[in-house]
């Protein structure tokens, strides 16, 4: 039996895991409920390689389906910690003009991969260098950066998360929670991080993962604690977005894919626990 809505949260997803094409990303979407994408990359381009005209086709594009944009999925922060600051600022700089472009405020990072045979410690300094002046930058352009939790990068667990939300201290830096990706690097997400991040938690990317092997599978259907996450998020008045990141087919560096058939499961895997615990989605 489900509760009366008590919540609403705003329904997006990644839309190159339906298709390459825009059009098809935004029409399934619109099908599934969505009244947002989240941009990683269309047409086979990442948002980090997007021509001016691009953005404006895609913006056009967005527009005639009555789709608006919640997030910016970049790249940025998912490169080596070693690297010139100057080098992610510049990508970073290019992304914040995709962003105004599309009107979202919101541009998710990551916070650096270490070459092998260093530690996280051992990169502290550097990543926490680079996570300042991106921050400031997006301040000063008025953007807000969401850090995404990604395996391997300096972010990749609850604790080193509260490191760089603690270390940099921006309004202008703030958490993108993954569940499967915490999952995927040995934490139970709700029970050993939501407490400790959720000052911080402003956007919500929706996706399940097995503990033993690492694979990823719908909303409420591996060790994520998904039901708990939403639960919580309900209950502490939580309005922000959710977005869909089903992974359900590939996963790359840069992404993952699922196509329309596996994306709309995953959709309404989430629904499902969504309305359980009162919370509409729109």
């Amino acid at each position: 039996m489900t509760k009366q809505a008590t919540a609403v949260w705003p329904l997006s997803g990644f839309g190159d895991e339906v298709d390459p094409d825009p059009a098809i990303q935004a029409s399934v979407l619109l099908a599934l409920g969505a009244t947002h994408i989240e941009v990683r990359s269309a047409w086979g381009t990442n948002v980090a390689e997007f021509s001016a005209d691009q953005a404006a086709e895609l913006k056009d594009i967005l527009d005639g389906k009555g789709l608006k944009v919640s997030a910016i999925a970049s790249p940025i922060g998912k490169v080596d910690a070693a690297l010139p600051v100057e080098h992610e600022l510049e990508r970073l700089r290019k992304v914040i003009s995709v962003a105004r472009a599309l009107d979202s405020r919101y541009i998710r990072i990551f916070s650096f991969y270490r070459a092998e045979g260093r530690r996280p410690e051992d990169v502290r300094g550097e990543v926490m260098v680079r996570m300042a002046a991106l921050a400031a930058l997006a301040e000063e352009s008025g953007v807000v950066l969401l850090h995404e939790n990604e395996k391997d990068i300096y972010g990749d667990t609850p604790q080193r998360v509260l490191d760089i939300m603690e270390t940099v201290g921006s309004p202008a830096l703030r958490v993108a929670w993954d569940n499967a990706n915490f999952v995927q690097v040995g934490v139970k997400p709700y029970t050993e991080g939501y407490a400790m991040l959720r000052p911080y938690l402003e956007y919500l990317q929706v996706k399940d993962a097995i503990a033993g092997t690492g694979e990823v599978v719908p909303a409420g259907e591996g060790d994520g604690e998904l039901d708990d996450t939403i639960k919580a998020l309900a209950a502490d008045g939580y309005s922000g977005f959710a977005s869909l990141e089903p992974h359900l087919a590939s996963a790359h560096e840069l992404g993952g894919f699922s196509g329309p058939v596996a994306f709309g499961a995953a959709a309404r895997a989430f629904a499902g626990l969504a309305a359980r615990h009162g919370v509409e989605l729109a």
